[in-house]
């Protein structure tokens, strides 16, 4: 290809190509748990420009296009919630997950408020789990949702800033 994926803030003119490389992404998680009614799946495009506005959403750009995003917002307890995080099929497996989750994360942490950090994937999602471990993150409370699908909420506790010369 030649060139290389940047990572920014997304934009309101990203918003169809987030939700298209969404429901594309989500294809094979609704194939592993037998629903193809998830919200990735039904989402709609005006509640992904709702979401550009409401929480921190960042890109992964190879050229123009859209190739990963995440999702982030902080509630008032501190916790930062991070979802629907995307890689396109063809770029996975080559960390890009794992620079979008740390360059979430800092933009998180960079507004201060956030003192831990919270995401959720299925129990089948062997991918996203071995993830989300590798990057800090610990089961906190699994759900059972029917048969199919447990949830696994995993955190992890923000960086506490260093105290040097107390």
């Amino acid at each position: 290809m030649g060139m290389s994926v940047t990572i920014s803030a997304a934009t309101e003119a990203d918003a169809e190509q987030i939700l298209k490389l969404q429901y594309l992404c989500y294809q094979s998680e609704a194939q592993l748990y037998g629903d193809y009614s998830i919200e990735p799946l039904t989402q709609s495009l005006e509640s992904v420009r709702g979401e550009l506005t409401s929480g921190t959403v960042l890109v992964a750009r190879l050229g123009d296009e859209v190739v990963a995003s995440v999702r982030g917002t902080t509630d008032a307890d501190g916790t930062a919630h991070i979802g629907k995080l995307i890689v396109h099929p063809r770029l996975r497996r080559h960390g890009l997950g794992g620079r979008l989750l740390a360059a979430i994360e800092a933009q998180l942490a960079t507004a201060g408020t956030a003192k831990r950090f919270e995401l959720f994937t299925g129990h089948r999602s062997d991918h996203n789990l071995r993830l989300y471990r590798r990057h800090g993150y610990a089961p906190v409370t699994t759900e059972k949702v029917d048969e199919r699908l447990t949830v696994v909420t995993l955190a992890k506790e923000t960086e506490a800033p260093s105290l040097t010369g107390v």
